[in-house]
């Protein structure tokens, strides 16, 4: 498996997913479908890799406790 190429395309996909919460809105179904999608297919694309399952797997639950500190008071 190509780890950098993996790694980069970790790195763009956060800045697609700052780009999808403010176009819309975390706590949209839009968002959550197109987190749930991208994450799909960056695991197929490395043949469902233990490492990259794992890692987007993290970047849910990542972007799960975003929304969850935004929606305090």
């Amino acid at each position: 498996m190509d780890y950098r190429r993996f790694y980069d395309e970790v790195v763009e996909w956060i800045g697609q997913a700052n780009q999808q919460a403010m176009q819309h809105g975390m706590a949209s179904e839009a968002f959550w479908g197109w987190v749930t999608s991208s994450t799909a297919d960056i695991c197929r694309r490395y043949g469902d890799n233990p490492l990259v399952i794992r890692q987007m797997m993290m970047l849910t639950e990542w972007l799960e406790s975003a929304m969850e500190r935004s929606k305090a008071p």
